[in-house]
């Protein structure tokens, strides 16, 4: 039996550190309001101009590859999950395979936009291929650049305080090790709060989910949905956040989807090694904790430096957790996430 492992790991973060006391100096907020919230004292901000998430991911990339001791070219196929892409289309799956020079040979690449789950569905999705034989060196990436596009004033504060930037990227291969590798994924989705995370435009939906009229949209014979005049004014290209429904869902699903991995394997919180969770609330993640009763040494959490780096964040926490010796050979590791759609999913990892 072929299973999938991660053969290296990389992670990137932009040099320019935001604390909280910078943002202050542009809303209304304190230091002390963002921490007791989100437990986020700083984050990451990409360079305007000279960096995209497609190039972090292309540093993280490299970084994964040499870990894993191959070169770039050596990749067959690349799955990149992001909400925030370079372009609308074509997807950053393509524009990474340009990024790191492997545009003389072809290959498959493919973007996954499930946000805050996008890690894990993307790690699920590259398992199949490994599993089935059809691919060798797989490329999972998660990279954001949530900067470029968030609301800086105090009417976006409950937002903007909580993102920063960040890439982190896996390469699978497989082994016939019994026993490691991944061990099981599941995936989950269930799209009746889909508004209550999210960015609603630029988007082809011409108001037919929340009702047109408070769009605003011009009687045009053709076109004016996608990009429109009032759009500047109505403000909904900055993403919107039902944060108290969005907190109570996830401390609901996150224990559930990371109990069903480990009855599917026969294991029980105890035999966890290393949880890692996904970066959206260091709340959350205590709540979670507290409620498999994990100790603090099984935990893995980072927002504090980088705050939520969506996609990205999972895969940067697992490599800071292996490079600190935190996660080492034989451990049991168990990734989980939750977010816009909503989406949710874990993943059981024999390291």
């Amino acid at each position: 039996m072929v299973n999938s492992k991660i053969a290296g790991i990389g992670f990137y973060v932009p040099e320019q550190v935001v604390t909280n006391q910078d943002l202050m100096q542009v809303m209304d907020t304190s230091d002390e309001w963002i921490q007791e919230r989100s437990g986020i004292k700083e984050r990451r901000y990409g360079k305007k101009h000279e960096e995209t998430p497609t190039t972090m991911a292309a540093n993280a990339a490299r970084i994964a590859c040499e870990r894993a001791g191959i070169k770039p070219e050596e990749i067959d196929f690349i799955v990149f999950a992001t909400l925030s892409p370079d372009y609308y289309f074509p997807g950053c799956g393509v524009l990474l395979q340009r990024e790191l020079g492997i545009t003389h040979k072809e290959m498959g690449a493919i973007d996954i936009r499930n946000q805050c789950s996008g890690f894990i569905y993307s790690l699920s999705v590259a398992d199949q291929f490994i599993k089935t034989g059809m691919y060798k060196n797989i490329l999972v990436v998660g990279s954001e650049m949530h900067s470029m596009g968030l609301d800086f004033t105090t009417r976006g504060r409950n937002v903007a305080v909580l993102f920063g930037d960040g890439a982190g990227a896996v390469l699978l291969q497989p082994t016939t090790e019994e026993g490691k590798g991944i061990l099981t994924t599941h995936l989950h989705s269930d799209g009746t709060y889909a508004e209550e995370l999210a960015l609603i435009s630029p988007g082809s939906h011409g108001g037919y989910h929340l009702g047109k009229e408070q769009f605003g949209f011009p009687d045009a014979l053709y076109g004016e949905i996608f990009v429109y005049e009032n759009l500047i004014e109505n403000k909904t290209y900055y993403p919107n956040m039902n944060g108290q429904l969005v907190f109570k869902t996830a401390v609901t699903k996150f224990p559930e989807v990371i109990m069903e991995a480990l009855n599917k394997v026969g294991m029980t919180p105890a035999d966890i090694d290393m949880l890692v969770p996904h970066q959206a609330n260091l709340r959350i993640a205590q709540f979670v904790q507290k409620t498999l009763k994990l100790p603090d040494e099984k935990v893995f959490n980072n927002i504090m430096k980088y705050g939520n780096t969506t996609a990205a964040s999972i895969p940067i926490a697992l490599c800071e957790a292996w490079e600190a010796g935190k996660v080492k050979d034989g451990d049991l590791v168990c990734l989980a996430a939750f977010g816009s759609g909503f989406t949710w999913g874990s993943a059981l990892i024999r390291w």
